[in-house]
């Protein structure tokens, strides 16, 4: 992905409402660091760790919060959200590649399929039969869309996306690469010590403005759809059961796993390698700490962690077979604060 020819500063404060502190010609071309920016350069800084870069920056502009106007040594850009702007200047020099509409001569498209002149059909992409594919969509090579799929406007499946049976997806989405959507749930059920595999006849319903990492897989619905909200947002490696309901914007971290049939509320984040267990439910507002594991359902907004954090190895065994011995410790506490009642109550009573 490459940068276009350039923005102007004063361009860029007007489009996304910003103060210019600088002058409002001089153009940026790409992003950088704040340690590595040149002069046509944007950066921003939004964490304080980095301030420290702020000084030494060669930057053309950089974006950041109003408070910190004075110590910038170059053009700034005011914003309350220094990290959102720019995100939002940087997807303006870097926009996606357009694909070209039409269907690469190795695609293999059913006759069935309904595919808007404006969307594009890469190399040895597959289109299953009653598919429908909204316009202006981009399936990029070797992608397989199978039968009576529904992918609505702009959305863009990027490279070997695989969308099962059924799955239905909104507008503007992206999928990187080997995602799956739609596979069957791990769904077994238990006889005589063998495994009868339970037919999975749901699908998966995604909502518009909804981005998934690679190789990320959503098991679609054993009886009800699995359902994924407007505005989700998933990292890398996540596994998702099947009948799972994930709220509006919320965003989930790298190889983080949701089981079946849990509901996760709406503007939640889980943090990497975290654990939601089951039949739970998450309301809307919680901040999963990353490695945490969930067990019972949350009914309260806020902040939640568990696990242990890293320690000096020898220490950490020393903690953790002490940890074997938590439950008898608490008991013996116990005893002895109820035999120092029991005496307390005798001495009282001999008075």
């Amino acid at each position: 992905m490459s940068a276009q020819p350039g923005l102007s500063l004063g361009e860029i404060a007007v489009r996304f409402g910003c103060i210019l502190k600088g002058d409002p010609d001089l153009r940026v071309s790409r992003v950088a660091a704040l340690e590595s920016a040149d002069a046509a350069s944007v950066t921003f800084l939004a964490n304080p760790r980095y301030r420290r870069y702020l000084q030494q920056t060669k930057a053309g502009v950089v974006v950041l919060d109003p408070k910190l106007a004075d110590a910038c040594p170059v053009s700034a850009l005011l914003a309350k959200n220094p990290y959102a702007t720019y995100a939002r200047i940087a997807a303006l020099l870097y926009p996606p590649p357009a694909a070209p509409p039409g269907r690469h001569a190795t695609s293999v498209v059913d006759a069935s399929a309904q595919i808007d002149a404006s969307a594009s059909i890469g190399p040895h992409a597959v289109i299953g039969a009653n598919v429908k594919i909204g316009a202006r969509t981009a399936i990029g090579p070797g992608c397989v869309v199978m039968d009576d799929v529904t992918i609505g406007d702009d959305t863009r499946l990027t490279a070997n996306v695989t969308l099962c049976r059924g799955v239905i997806v909104g507008d503007r989405c992206l999928f990187h690469p080997s995602v799956v959507i739609g596979a069957d749930g791990f769904g077994l059920a238990p006889d005589q010590g063998e495994w009868l595999k339970v037919p999975q006849v749901g699908t998966v319903r995604i909502g518009s403005d909804v981005e998934i990492g690679a190789s990320t897989t959503i098991d679609r619905g054993a009886i009800d759809d699995t359902v994924i909200g407007d505005g989700v947002k998933m990292d890398n490696q996540i596994q998702i059961g099947h009948n799972v309901r994930i709220g509006d914007h919320t965003a989930i971290a790298g190889c983080a796993g949701i089981s079946g049939s849990a509901t996760i509320g709406k503007r939640c984040m889980i943090g990497g390698m975290a654990g939601v267990a089951g039949h739970l439910s998450i309301c809307d507002d919680v901040v999963i700490t990353g490695k945490s594991f969930v067990s019972g359902s949350i009914r309260k907004p806020g902040y939640y962690s568990s696990g242990i954090p890293v320690d000096e190895t020898s220490r950490f065994r020393k903690n953790a077979a002490r940890f074997q011995h938590l439950d008898e410790f608490v008991r013996e506490v116990r005893r002895e604060r109820g035999a120092a009642s029991d005496g307390e109550e005798t001495d009282s009573r001999e008075e």
